[in-house]
């Protein structure tokens, strides 16, 4: 399933790569695209979509439907 989420607090690439590294700590096999930029992270997984929301917010992002 595709998941774009709004994430707000992403200032820089190494916040980006946080993102990344968060969701694919959930599902290895996700594609994940982060653009600061956009305020967007679109997430290709089979995971629940709150568990992905989860795992972006606790690496300290808000992350809005």
């Amino acid at each position: 399933m595709k998941h774009t989420f709004t994430v707000t607090g992403m200032t820089c690439e190494h916040c980006e790569k946080t993102v990344v590294r968060a969701v694919r700590q959930l599902d290895r096999s996700a594609e994940v695209q982060a653009d600061r930029t956009l305020n967007r992270v679109e997430v290709t997984s089979e995971q629940a979509r709150a568990a992905l929301a989860q795992a972006i917010a606790e690496e300290g992002f808000t992350v809005a439907a």
